[in-house]
């Protein structure tokens, strides 16, 4: 038996200040370690003591190992969680950490080592009778074996991974997904294999101790997908028969014991419309999402992985499952646009509800370029499935978000769509779904506007000119004011009195109470309350109607505001890690052609023509380093004949 005392974790954001959550509970001190944007990151607020990883970038912090070890030692901490992303699954790390003399809270490195290459642990799977896609050779593949999926053989979270339905299409993916394995991972070795149409991705919890026990903690299903990266997760998965979900128990127990298993770890499995299962990967760390699985067993996974590691015995079974769970992503990103992240102060966060929050911010955090944009994991937990999806959409839908775009109205819609209500979720959801979950409704467009009146509606006594500014303050005369609101426009007109306040032209829409944060308005006959709360130019409003925020229009535009026709500006603060071959100004370009691929936020994103013509100007370069809205590059249309 091993005693510890003090625990250091190496990472970031939400998963470090879950584990300190447990660590403090069981009476451990804690050790946070911090780039320098994360100098006053809440992880780094959560624990006893923090000690700097210089530079900003992952590679330059929380991918460095040696740092990592040099700053538990410094602190006295005698354990090192590795949480999941960065070194998590790096079993040279691992090595180096109990080579050093301290606990590594994780599996044995030589377990580690057998799953991290996918290739070789599909070899060992298939040694142990789990069944298994068979891989297909891209040299010789033919129209017969489309559609393809290539996948990166020494990572995950959707790096290096493309679909491929087109051979002529073959090549250039396999160069696309190479180069960015090879940058995310540092291995740029490709497979590929069938794509399973409408498959859904369901995956099972083990947990192992030193001792020849080996935990089958039920099923998760993961199948809402953006990018091959998970958005909403639940225990159990729905809809799979008792045979199929003891198959994949004893599959996922077999994987564990064929390594020599030991702590937490994730068995992920492909499972077909007609229900055959096929192998994908094991997850050597904890996962994202245990959450749900600690939901519905009562359990604390992160401290029976501590447990684990201090050489406890498990009981020989688990605990009965009870109820149903469901996690969301709360990311800060635009899923209309092409999923493009956002970055930013994070002004309010705010869930309300009987749910479950994990996040690594709080209100005045600042979102960066380096890290993932996920804001928060919220999970709800009820006796039926029906009962936990309603109670996280409502949640969602009544949450206060301020200063960033989210993906909040789409998580909301997705867990309302009939094809996830019914447990029918599959991987191509978003494909066939994104277009209507992300379009304005007749309904937004009301809430907007009511949104807007309530943004611009003084308070009863007040001074006018406090609310409306330099705008005249004529009362013969209606006042005007126009907002934007997720791209569309919207006039308020209204004329005040003593004490009321009277619209023009908004029929269906009366103002019954203002205060400078609470406005009461009927909408179409229907009491509302609207939540407002101004800053600096922003306005935020809440409602049961939905959320929004509101930029006044200015009465003269800004003469710096406008560019050139045709410039491609940068959508996000990031990196150019990619120019399309032989681009140069003068270059021929078609509409939707990739010119740049951007990195920022663990993501990649392509720089696409907004037109046929030419390159006039290329600004942007391999390694290049760009700001948010830097001019990349312009596009002269050409003029039709």
């Amino acid at each position: 038996m091993t005693n510890l005392t003090s625990l250091l974790v190496a990472n970031r954001g939400e998963i470090a200040v879950r584990i300190f959550r447990t660590a403090r509970d069981l009476g451990l001190a804690t050790v946070a370690v911090h780039s320098d944007p994360d100098a006053d990151a809440l992880h780094v607020r959560s624990a006893d003591a923090a000690v700097r990883l210089p530079g900003a970038t992952p590679a330059d912090t929380y991918l460095r190992g040696d740092l990592v070890i040099k700053a538990a030692l410094a602190a006295g901490a005698d354990a090192v969680h590795p949480g999941y992303g960065f070194l998590s699954e790096n079993a040279d790390f691992a090595r180096q950490v109990q080579d050093s003399g301290l606990t590594w809270i994780g599996p044995p490195p030589e377990a580690i080592e057998a799953m991290a290459s996918k290739t070789r642990a599909k070899e060992l799977m298939r040694a142990v009778g789990v069944p298994l896609l068979d891989p297909v050779d891209p040299a010789t593949a033919t129209p017969a074996d489309l559609p393809l999926l290539l996948k990166a053989a020494a990572g995950g979270g959707g790096r290096g991974m493309r679909v491929v339905r087109d051979l002529d299409a073959l090549g250039e993916a396999l160069r696309a997904a190479s180069a960015e394995a090879a940058s995310a991972f540092g291995d740029g070795e490709v497979f590929a294999e069938p794509y399973v149409e409408r498959g859904r991705h369901v995956e099972v919890q083990i947990l192992a101790d030193a001792h020849g026990t080996v935990w089958a903690l039920g099923t998760r299903d993961c199948s809402l997908q953006r990018r091959h990266q998970k958005v909403i997760e639940e225990a159990p998965a729905p809809g799979l028969s008792d045979t199929l979900r003891e198959s994949l128990h004893t599959a996922a127990v077999a994987a564990a014991r064929a390594v020599s298993y030991r702590g937490a770890g994730t068995v992920e499995f492909l499972v077909t419309a007609d229900g055959r299962p096929y192998f994908l990967e094991m997850n050597t760390r904890l996962q994202v999402e245990h959450p749900v699985t600690e939901a519905v067993f009562g359990l604390d996974l992160v401290a029976l992985q501590l447990r684990v590691a201090e050489g406890e015995a498990l009981p020989p079974a688990p605990p009965e499952p009870t109820g149903h769970a469901v996690e969301a992503r709360l990311y800060a990103e635009d899923p209309a646009q092409d999923w493009r992240p956002q970055t930013g102060v994070l002004h309010t966060l705010h869930v309300p509800g009987a749910v479950r929050v994990d996040t690594g911010f709080t209100d005045g955090d600042t979102v960066g370029i380096h890290y993932d944009p996920m804001l928060a994991k919220v999970v709800a937990h009820a006796p039926t499935r029906a009962e936990a999806v309603r109670v996280l959409a409502h949640a969602l839908a009544g949450a206060r978000i301020h200063g960033l775009t989210t993906n909040r109205e789409l998580l909301v819609r997705s867990l309302l769509h009939p094809q996830f209500a019914t447990g029918q979720p599959d991987t191509g959801f978003y494909d066939r779904h994104l277009t209507a979950l992300t379009e304005n409704t007749p309904d937004a467009t009301t809430a907007a506007v009511a949104a807007a009146l309530a943004a611009a509606a003084p308070a009863p006594g007040a001074p006018l000119a406090a609310r409306i500014g330099g705008w005249r303050n004529l009362r013969s005369q209606p006042q005007t004011r126009r907002y934007t609101a997720a791209g569309t426009e919207h006039e308020v007109r209204y004329t005040t009195g003593t004490g009321t306040t009277r619209l023009v032209d908004h029929r269906g829409i009366v103002v019954l109470a203002a205060s400078p944060d609470r406005v009461t308005l009927e909408v179409d006959g229907i009491r509302r309350m609207f939540h407002v709360k101004h800053n600096g130019t922003e306005v935020y409003v809440d409602s049961a109607l939905g959320s929004h925020t509101l930029t006044p229009v200015p009465r003269f535009p800004d003469p710096q505001d406008r560019t050139e026709p045709g410039s491609l500006l940068a959508p996000m603060p990031g990196t150019v890690v990619r120019v399309a071959e032989d681009l140069a100004p003068g270059s021929r370009v078609t509409a939707g052609q990739p010119l740049l691929w951007l990195e920022a936020m663990k993501m990649e994103h392509r720089i696409l023509a907004p037109a046929s013509g030419t390159l006039t100007a290329l600004h942007a370069a391999t390694g290049q380093q760009v700001e948010f809205g830097a001019l990349l590059a312009v596009v002269q249309e050409e003029k039709p004949a």
